[in-house]
């Protein structure tokens, strides 16, 4: 066995959809928090603001997080090996998009190249599809299974 499998954070592959659900709900929850304390503190159209966030985030959920999700499901469920390495919940692909998606969500909020009220609308719209992904996770973790297909919502 070599070194670096000696210490390879390995866990069943199963585990994989439950750190999945964490990161995605982490994810989520930080975005929600953010777009949430920052609507409730400086704008004034609150309800508005809100209801353009979820008017953002289903659509989105729909378009893009429920195949990017449920192909990560599958992905995980057909791995090859019993015990596979912690942070293979996500593939390169996945961590080169979730970095970049951060690093502009940085910058946009930090360089003042959007009105922050938008910007932190936006951040409500995707936080949405991404909690709700990351229940798609949690359910595949406790094995349920939908529309023929494992894990599928």
């Amino acid at each position: 066995m070599s070194l670096a499998q000696k210490f390879k954070p390995s866990v069943p592959k199963h585990t994989l959809l439950f750190i999945a659900g964490l990161a995605w709900t982490t994810a989520g929850g930080i975005l929600m928090w953010r777009g949430l304390d920052y609507e409730l503190k400086y704008s004034h159209h609150i309800w508005l603001n809100i209801l353009a966030g979820i008017l953002i985030g289903i659509p989105f959920y729909f378009i893009l997080f429920a195949k990017i999700s449920g192909k990560h499901i599958l992905r995980i469920r057909g791995l090859k090996i019993p015990y596979p390495c912690a942070f293979a919940f996500f593939n390169v692909r996945s961590y080169v998009m979730m970095m970049g998606m951060i690093t502009a969500g940085i910058l946009l909020r930090n360089w003042s190249l959007v009105n922050r009220e938008y910007l932190f609308t936006f951040y409500i719209g995707m936080a949405l599809p991404l909690l709700i992904s990351a229940s798609r996770f949690f359910y595949a973790w406790a094995g349920h299974r939908a529309h023929g297909q494992p894990g599928c919502l």
